[in-house]
């Protein structure tokens, strides 16, 4: 029995010693959508700090997110904005591309993160956007 003991111990140890990343989400007061993906990133293991905002456009404006790649909330991590339903996996990835200003699911698509609706999925992309202001698939996920 002790090896079993053991073994769980050094299981739950493992479980703990993975920190959660920080993520400052920015949003409207009444977007339901908005709390949705905060959900999902907290279930993927992120700590989000929740900002409740008068002025989106402004704070838009000020991360450099391009009208065009806008949607209901941004994200802020490591300096870098997450526009809109980005799926945490991508949000890891563009924490490794030094080269991308940020991430971007223009609109609402339904089936992206906060926006499940049943079974039915959209097709979106998730754009980055380098510091030369060029754009670039970073993934694609078809509809249904």
């Amino acid at each position: 029995m002790r090896p079993l003991i053991l073994i769980a111990s050094l299981f739950a140890g493992l479980a703990q010693a993975a920190e959660p990343i920080d993520i400052d989400v920015h949003r409207d007061a009444n977007c339901g959508c908005c709390k949705a993906w905060i959900s999902h990133l907290q279930e993927n293991g992120f700590n989000v700090i929740d900002h409740v905002e008068n002025d989106m456009s402004a704070l838009k404006q000020r991360l450099g997110v391009p009208p065009r790649l806008a949607s209901c909330h941004t994200g802020v991590i490591d300096g870098k904005f997450v526009e809109g339903h980005v799926p945490a996996a991508v949000i890891l990835k563009l924490r490794q591309q030094p080269d991308l200003l940020g991430a971007a699911v223009p609109g609402m698509p339904a089936g992206s993160p906060g926006m499940e609706m049943g079974n039915r999925q959209q097709a979106y992309q998730v754009i980055g956007l380098d510091r030369q202001g060029k754009e670039r698939v970073l993934a694609d996920y078809p509809g249904n």
